[in-house]
């Protein structure tokens, strides 16, 4: 086969010290580097709510189609009614990842001559939607009210705008307040985001919006992080929903999550809402290692990011600590800008004190 068009970008990935692989973790390796922020993925309490729901009728491991043809069933539409109740919706639609929701409520909601104005470091599913979508649409500078109200200034047509409640490589939150209030006075449909809030922020987990008691057009919340299983779920209005089942095509044109998923969302939301002390155990280790004088970025959250510019010297940063069993991973150019390389540090609540201090002290070496 001709393949030297692949080779060529393959290559210049190599040269720029850019080239990903898929790896296996070690075994043994202090996790400082998934997303399973209160251990649910890994929980035995959580297998065994796993195990109970699905003795507790008939199951089957394939769904057998998409939710409008043979993939509908009871299961599904009681996840989603609790789910609306648990994040004080009316309504919600689960799509089988947070990247298929993403792409299909930004590709099928917003028309042509509407507005999508959207923080510049938004997610890059986010994005892939605003490219299938027929809307305009410009981004702002990160969590800057003022940048928002200028570009507000000047949308046209109906105007979304989409922020995430925590950024996935900074670790930082939004001003969500501040943002709520500007789509007020500009009549703007705000969609958030929750992917990496869901589970962590909030008394019982809830997310950043519903902590903060605000109203917006849209939020979407994913399984694959603190919730520890997967999945996602758009939340909004009935009308949203019932527009979404019609035009939104990642939905229409996908074989429905099976049972087997559904029991495992079911089960966390059962969980997660009362592991109070892991969330408050995990927010000690963020204060331990944001107070340990580091060159790290401001975070409250799990995602702890230290920066060391340039691809080769953050990959070798990430060597030294994996060399030391501390499972940490470099982000790099071009997933990041050019010159904020950085490693990506993840505390969990299964995480102990000791290995923090660990982590700092090479990090400090």
């Amino acid at each position: 086969m001709k393949e030297d068009f692949l080779l060529k970008h393959l290559s210049l990935r190599k040269e720029q010290h850019a080239f990903r692989e898929l790896r296996i973790p070690a075994p043994g390796m202090t996790d400082f580097c998934s997303n399973d922020y209160l251990g649910l993925a890994r929980s035995a309490a959580m297998q065994e709510a796993v195990h109970t729901l699905l003795q507790a009728r008939p199951f089957m491991h394939g769904s057998t189609g998409s939710r409008l043809l043979a993939g509908n069933y009871v299961w599904i539409e009681e996840a989603e009614s609790m789910l609306a109740a648990f994040h004080q919706s009316p309504a919600a639609l689960i799509y089988n990842s947070g990247y298929d929701a993403n792409i299909g409520l930004f590709s099928s909601v917003p028309q042509k001559g509407d507005t999508i104005i959207y923080d510049q470091l938004i997610h890059a599913s986010i994005r892939d939607g605003i490219r299938l979508s027929k809307a305009q649409a410009f981004s702002f500078a990160h969590n800057d009210v003022h940048d928002l109200q200028k570009k507000l200034k000047h949308a046209e047509g109906n105007i979304f705008v989409a922020v995430e409640s925590v950024y996935s490589m900074d670790g930082d939150i939004a001003p969500l307040a501040d943002f709520s209030a500007l789509c007020d006075k500009f009549n703007a449909h705000l969609i958030v985001d929750e992917a990496h809030a869901t589970g962590v922020v909030g008394e019982k987990g809830e997310g950043l919006v519903q902590h903060l008691n605000l109203q917006c057009f849209a939020r979407v919340h994913t399984f694959g992080k603190a919730v520890g299983c997967h999945g996602a779920v758009v939340l909004g209005s009935a009308h949203l929903r019932n527009y979404l089942i019609n035009f939104s095509r990642s939905f229409i044109y996908t074989t429905a999550l099976p049972h087997t998923a559904i029991a495992a969302i079911m089960a966390s939301y059962d969980l997660f809402p009362y592991m109070n002390s892991a969330r408050q155990h995990l927010s000690s280790l963020i204060s331990q290692f944001q107070h340990a004088g580091l060159n790290a970025l401001p975070s409250e959250t799990p995602i702890q990011v230290v920066l060391a510019p340039g691809n080769e010297v953050i990959r070798q940063l990430a060597a030294k600590l994996q060399d030391a069993n501390l499972d940490v991973r470099a982000i790099m150019h071009p997933t990041v800008p050019r010159g904020k390389e950085r490693l990506r540090i993840v505390l969990h609540s299964y995480n102990t004190t000791e290995e923090v201090d660990q982590l700092i002290a090479i990090l400090r070496s």
